[in-house]
């Protein structure tokens, strides 16, 4: 049964390796990927990890012996996925707003491509053909996502081709002659109401009647995963036994079986991660006591670009006496954390540690003010494994050009 990385072996490899650092627990993952699979197993499923959540390879490599596929969003994550040692037919590619040679570039590497508009569909089929098999992604125009910069299937989003458009699609294809094996939707990220899903499905289901070649159906993902204590995640029990029920209901009108995808990224990583940091000052101003931390957006952005909230605890010092803090960063921008925030009493050189941490931490971290980007650390099985050294100060300028 898995057992949680303990608050000591977060001071432990704090110790180590120095702050701010990343720690992933990978017993989560395979936890987070079991109860997928055990949830669609009344009718074939398959998983594809949304690997924008988080790349680093060695993560991936867990991934993939845990038999999952991997979902890229650019070429390069195409190439990161093969190099983990994801086999091409494990791969979906899911671009947008990219030239066709990306996409061509792709399908020299023998993966799935998810074409998202018009023009790249024409140009495709003016190249292939039906000489390779493709996917189309649909924009159902239905708003889910728990926040609007993270929902992206309504009206005004950029991504995919329009609910409204299908009959336009059906005309580049008998006209190119392009082979359409799959449908993809994606309405958004931490999404509680399985019934989102099931209304996209049966929006799936009337555009598969008229692509008589379709062989599965891609829900995307944006499974919520708890970041508070009265968070409930997605329901994937329920949703697994719902989608399964309506799927064969389908295959017996449109007379053949059809696969199921999904592609899960923050429900995979997110609970894995966690970011530990040290208090720099306690800084007491005539409105708030303030605990400033060796990190920033520079290091999590969530907070500040989604008003994302995450757990965070004074593992130093985990039975002080609770007090309120605002917990900022030591970057020259506003960059808080959270506001107002109960802590055991934090004193200057404790260790803090935020929660969930896995999905899009590391990932979206930048140099901003010229500032070292973290390691990461692996925790598995117990076994502790540096896999991405601190940045040093040559990192900056390992790219410029200097006369």
């Amino acid at each position: 049964m898995y057992s949680p990385i303990s608050n000591q072996a977060l001071i432990d490899i704090s110790n180590q390796y120095g702050t701010p650092v990343y720690i992933y627990d990978t017993g989560k993952i395979t936890e987070q990927y079991q109860k997928l699979t055990g949830a669609f197993q009344k009718h074939p499923t398959r998983f594809f990890y949304a690997c924008k959540a988080l790349t680093n390879i060695n993560i991936l490599k867990h991934i993939d012996a845990l038999g999952a596929g991997i979902d890229c969003v650019s070429i390069n994550e195409v190439k990161l996925g093969l190099l983990a040692g994801f086999t091409p037919d494990r791969i979906l590619f899911t671009p947008n707003c990219v030239d066709l040679n990306e996409i061509i570039e792709a399908t020299e590497h023998g993966v799935m491509v998810n074409l998202d508009n018009i023009s790249i569909l024409e140009q495709f089929g003016n190249k292939f053909g039906g000489s390779y098999p493709v996917c189309i992604r649909i924009n159902p125009h239905i708003v889910a996502g728990g926040n609007y910069k993270i929902s992206t299937g309504h009206i005004d989003s950029k991504f995919g081709i329009s609910i409204h458009q299908v009959r336009h699609i059906e005309r580049i294809i008998k006209t190119l002659g392009i082979n359409v094996v799959g449908l993809h939707m994606h309405t958004g990220s931490e999404i509680k109401d399985i019934e989102v899903f099931l209304e996209g499905l049966n929006m799936m289901f009337e555009t598969a009647m008229r692509f008589p070649t379709i062989k599965f159906i891609d829900l995307g993902s944006g499974f919520k995963v708890a970041y508070k204590e009265e968070d409930r995640e997605t329901d994937v029990q329920r949703l697994g036994q719902r989608v399964s029920e309506e799927v064969c209901k389908f295959e017996e009108e449109f007379k053949r079986e059809i696969e199921i995808w999904f592609e899960p990224g923050k429900y995979l990583v997110s609970e894995c991660g966690h970011f530990v940091v040290k208090a720099n000052i306690i800084k007491q101003t005539t409105a708030t006591v303030f605990v400033g931390v060796n990190s920033g957006f520079n290091h999590l952005i969530r907070p500040m670009f989604y008003e994302a909230y995450h757990k965070i605890e004074n593992i130093s010092n985990p039975d002080g006496a609770q007090r309120i803090y605002t917990v900022v960063g030591n970057i020259c921008e506003t960059d808080t954390f959270a506001w107002d925030r109960v802590l055991n009493e934090v004193r200057e050189g404790d260790l803090l540690v935020f929660r969930n941490a896995g999905a899009y931490g590391f990932e979206m971290s930048s140099n901003f003010n010229s500032r070292l980007k973290p390691a990461e650390v692996m925790y598995d099985n117990g076994q502790i494994k540096l896999i991405r050294k601190r940045d040093e100060f040559n990192d900056l300028l390992r790219n410029q050009v200097m006369e």
